[in-house]
């Protein structure tokens, strides 16, 4: 049996993505689109990497017993329920710049193809026909063309199209004006749009918002001169108002690369010899397969090394400056140590950030700190994906707390909770050194310095002569070894707190001869293995 994480490829991709991979995981193949193979091969498995055919649904989820990551080699993820992956704690990652340049590249081609007959007089030339004049077409320069969805890929159809000297204007409610006019367009609303475009390519994301945007109603505002492009995703263009609309006249020609319904062979539409068609090409290339392939190769070996991965599409977090990695194992252990003092949920937690660190964004720390705080209290593999929802569903209010001021230390990281009973817990850390050490430097208002490690021991109790050396006494005869100390008091004769570190796990009993021994008023026991 192999001792590496398996890696489970569910379709056909670029060869790059098992280079990009590497020696680290054990590679298994299938074909994902046939459920009778996908369920029992998905069962065992770390991680699975597809593109659309394979359907990572709840069923499926429900039978992959080891999973953590589901990666999609392409930007879509209608294939993958994201929910249900969520609630398992599954990672789901997908490549979403892989494809833009191929995709732009091939609205504008349907564009062209579209003003041109191409397609239509080269198939009437290979059928022996010399038809000049019925595929005579119309220029694109100085036409207007109108860009729905001034995202990356409509930024990038927008500048091609320019350099055929088209006039750019474009719908997008969630892009600034400014904004626009830097690149040389003009917003308009959606129904200016529709009036005053030649041409009409569709660049949004398939949402209850978008479905049928472009419908029946805004294909009687276009000009019966009016040419659509729609290579985004099926459904945003409505299929039957589009075949109407050509078969009356009122649309002149249309270029479809997706449909409601995929695979699609039998649409009225290819019956029109003035609608262009191609099988969703828009990530067609082979450049853009090898660009996937080896995104979400990276972002599994990020997953599986415990990482967050900036191509996450269900965890908070993006790209983690580098500044800020370092500090992801220390929030999560503060997170462990807190739940460990604490010893019940918090009503509220509060994960504070102090120190040059805070010129990052540090909110991936709030997510590890939290992933930390449950890895102790759930049954379930607690992942960046799910912590999020362990604390919702347990009425946990979490906040972060940023500021660049930290005197005593360069970066402080402090997991600060309030229990139902109004007390409050909190346990502060830092990084010391070119080797980023970590280090416990605050219990609650006690100061401490102590290298965190694997076996530690909290107590609080009276201070007076001789607890130390019944603390050391009992460890003795137990046989485990004190690695570090730190005492820490507010005033002579008050309350003292000590933390320890130990070789080993600290026996419950022995733990419980100590409490009683010192009459200690809190004796907490934190296992970081």
């Amino acid at each position: 049996m192999s001792s590496k994480p398996v890696v489970l490829i569910a379709e056909e991709l670029s060869p790059a993505t098992v280079d990009a991979l590497g020696p680290d995981f054990e590679i298994r193949h299938c074909n994902g689109a046939d459920r009778a193979e996908l369920i029992p091969a998905i069962a065992d498995v770390d991680a699975i990497l597809v593109r659309s055919a394979t359907k990572v649904d709840a069923e499926a989820l429900a039978a992959a017993n080891k999973l953590r990551v589901v990666a999609r080699a392409g930007v879509g993820l209608d294939n993958v329920d994201v929910s249900a992956a969520t609630k398992a704690g599954v990672m789901v990652v997908n490549a979403p710049t892989s494809n833009i340049v191929t995709a732009a590249e091939l609205a504008c081609g349907l564009l062209v193809a579209t003003a041109r007959n191409i397609p239509q007089a080269n198939t009437a030339l290979k059928n022996g026909e010399w038809k000049r004049n019925k595929y005579t077409g119309v220029e694109l320069s100085e036409k207007t063309l109108g860009v729905v969805g001034l995202g990356r890929i409509g930024v990038l159809v927008a500048q091609r199209m320019s350099a055929f000297g088209m006039k750019i204007v474009a719908y997008d409610p969630y892009v600034q004006p400014a904004r626009a006019a830097q690149m040389g367009v003009k917003l308009l609303a959606l129904d200016e749009l529709l009036e005053v475009a030649d041409f009409i390519t569709v660049h949004l994301p398939k949402t209850p918002e978008t479905l049928g945007l472009i419908g029946d109603e805004a294909l009687h505002k276009v000009k019966p001169s009016v040419r659509i492009v729609n290579a985004a995703r099926g459904g945003i263009v409505d299929e039957e108002a589009l075949y109407s609309a050509l078969k009356e006249g009122r649309v002149a020609g249309a270029g479809l690369d997706v449909y409601a319904k995929e695979p699609c062979t039998d649409s009225p539409l290819f019956e029109l010899d003035q609608v262009v068609c191609t099988p969703h090409l828009g990530a067609s290339t082979d450049e853009a397969q090898e660009k996937a392939g080896i995104a979400v190769a990276r972002s599994v070996r990020l997953a599986l090394a415990g990482e967050l991965v900036p191509d996450a599409v269900n965890v908070q977090g993006g790209v983690i400056a580098e500044d800020v990695k370092p500090g992801l194992p220390l929030a999560e252990k503060l997170g462990r140590i807190f739940t460990a003092l604490a010893g019940e949920v918090a009503a509220r937690l509060d994960v504070e950030v102090y120190g040059e660190i805070t010129q990052h964004d540090v909110k991936v720390l709030e997510l590890s700190a939290l992933k930390g705080v449950f890895e102790d209290v759930v049954d379930e593999t607690v992942s960046y994906v799910n912590a999020p929802l362990f604390a919702q569903e347990r009425g946990v209010e979490v906040r972060l707390t940023t500021s660049s001021e930290s005197p005593d230390h360069r970066n402080v990281v402090t997991v600060r909770g309030t229990l139902s009973s109004g007390e409050e817990v909190a346990v502060s850390g830092t990084l010391a050194g070119p080797k980023h050490l970590q280090k416990i430097v605050a219990v609650g208002d006690y100061d401490v310095d102590l290298a965190l490690a694997d076996h530690m021991v909290v107590l609080r109790y009276e201070d007076r002569p001789g607890v130390v050396g019944t603390v050391g006494r009992i460890l003795g005869e137990a046989g485990l070894n004190i690695a570090g100390m730190q005492v820490s008091r507010a005033e002579e004769g008050g309350e003292a707190l000590v933390v320890l570190t130990v070789d080993d796990t600290l026996p419950a009993p022995v733990l419980a001869e100590i409490a009683t021994e010192i009459g200690a008023t809190s004796a907490r026991s934190v296992n970081l293995v």
